[in-house]
């Protein structure tokens, strides 16, 4: 199923497509993300993580605690060919 992309604004422009939310947890691109590897950043109040798509690894995470960060990534596998799909989608228009 296709959801349309909703936009998290910070001031009055809009800082990053939120392509998908499960429970608590946004998934959202960077715009500034176009030159990099498929990721997602997954974000939860002022938590954030950073998983490539391929293959589904961590990069980065400001926050999270090891066993949230292992749900974490149980979600992005879940959702990986959507977050791909996202993705491309995305960066290609």
């Amino acid at each position: 199923m296709q959801q349309a992309i909703r936009w998290i604004a910070t001031g009055d422009k809009p800082s990053m497509p939120t392509v998908h939310q499960d429970g608590p947890y946004d998934f959202v691109f960077f715009s500034s993300d176009r030159g990099e590897p498929p990721h997602i950043h997954i974000k939860r109040d002022r938590q954030i993580a950073k998983f490539w798509l391929d293959p589904v690894s961590l990069a980065k995470n400001r926050g999270f605690p090891d066993h949230e960060l292992n749900r974490i990534e149980q979600l992005v596998v879940k959702w990986r060919t959507l977050l791909f799909e996202e993705w491309h989608g995305y960066f290609s228009s």
